[in-house]
């Protein structure tokens, strides 16, 4: 059965370079690849950052029930994780990693009850300042984009209390290790290796 780790934060907080590293360090995990309507920014390219569609083919899937998830972002651009990613992953023995926010976290809360099926992650920049700071260095986006980004954080940053873990980005590395050293003890959780477990204990029987 494979684990989901969500990883959720407001836009600038280092997620993408967090995640990154603990793809490249930690084995067998897959990342969940999301769909969606917006325009490609910058270097993004189609099926590694995003899987680009337009709106008529993401409502299609969408009306076919093929989302584990899904939002609308801005009341304008869909987001949505594909349920076949899942089965691809089950299939490889693979954990998913998936950089969704706040609302499809709770989606895949809800979708998934069973204890530690679903594992959540929130990043939280140091401060608002550098937050700012970090998306105005990115030069991609005017002050108008910039202030909505900082309320969207405001906003997403208040449903922190609904995340399993909370690792606040100070400093690059440590952040990194924390993320690895999460996913590294989720996956020695008692209930997620009974079925290995049970094989040892039966060669201590008399």
């Amino acid at each position: 059965m494979s684990t989901i780790f969500i990883i959720s934060a407001p836009s600038g907080s280092g997620k993408s370079t967090l995640v990154k590293h603990l793809l490249a360090n930690v084995p067998r995990l897959r990342f969940s690849v999301s769909y969606t309507t917006r325009e490609p920014r910058g270097a993004e390219k189609d099926g590694e950052n995003y899987h680009f569609v337009t709106r008529e083919a993401f409502e299609t899937m969408l009306a076919g029930n093929e989302f584990l998830e899904w939002a609308k972002v801005f009341d304008r651009d869909y987001y949505g994780t594909h349920q076949g990613i899942l089965e691809d992953a089950r299939e490889h023995g693979q954990d998913l990693v998936l950089d969704i926010d706040v609302q499809g976290a709770r989606q895949l809360k809800e979708k998934f009850p069973d204890a530690g099926a679903v594992v959540t992650i929130f990043i939280l920049p140091p401060s608002k300042q550098e937050l700012e700071q970090r998306l105005r260095s990115r030069g991609e986006d005017s002050d108008e984009v910039i202030a909505r980004r900082l309320g969207k954080a405001a906003d997403e940053i208040r449903n922190y209390e609904a995340y399993d873990y909370v690792l606040i980005n100070r400093d690059l590395r440590e952040a990194e290790a924390t993320l690895s050293a999460i996913v590294r003890a989720e996956r020695v959780r008692r209930a997620r290796i009974e079925d290995q477990i049970r094989p040892i204990l039966d060669t201590f029987k008399s």
